[in-house]
């Protein structure tokens, strides 16, 4: 073929399929497929087209068979991105959640996403986006979402009386409803 990649020859079509058929990974397979094709003697646009994609990706697959072999047809793992805070940080971020804002220093009954960011970035000098707390808070086995507070002055002894009275005292009782029949 004029133009085209030479391809290793260390591997025979039939190798390619063998290990195609044997792959868990359905694009490592789908991949080892489209270059036994090629070495079967299908032109590189046929072969591209009956795995449905483009002949230049084809090429891209064969220079990375040819470099690395089989293995070579993976995909690279992505990597994560790295961390904004250090363990260290992270712990008392975490402390600082837990141990809850002070009503009259913080002027809050709980912490929000919002002031957790704000909190970081004021202590730390580290910008997070308000939604990435939440999955912040996760990591740290935290939850964004907490009950409801409780009022600092609340008196919790009023509270059950108000409850037993309200539970003996039926002043409606439930409805039912029923329909007329015509």
């Amino acid at each position: 073929m004029h133009g085209s990649i030479a391809l290793r020859e260390d591997y025979s079509a039939v190798d390619l399929r063998k290990l195609a058929r044997c792959e868990t990974n359905g694009r490592v397979a789908l991949r080892l497929t489209a270059i036994a094709a090629v070495l079967e003697g299908v032109s590189r646009k046929d072969a591209a087209s009956r795995c449905g994609i483009d002949r230049q990706t084809l090429c891209d697959w064969v220079h990375r068979f040819n470099a690395k072999g089989p293995a070579g047809l993976r995909d690279s793992p992505c990597g994560h991105p790295k961390k904004r805070l250090t363990a260290e940080q992270a712990a008392a971020v975490k402390a600082h959640v837990l141990k809850g804002p002070d009503p009259e220093k913080d002027g809050l009954v709980r912490w929000r996403c919002l002031d957790i960011q704000r909190w970081i970035e004021a202590e730390y000098r580290v910008r997070y986006h308000e939604r990435t707390i939440g999955k912040l808070l996760h990591a740290l086995e935290l939850s964004h979402i907490s009950t409801r507070p409780f009022h600092p002055k609340s008196d919790v002894e009023v509270q059950t009386a108000f409850k037993k009275l309200r539970g003996q005292s039926r002043i409606n009782p439930p409805r039912t409803c029923r329909r007329k029949a015509p």
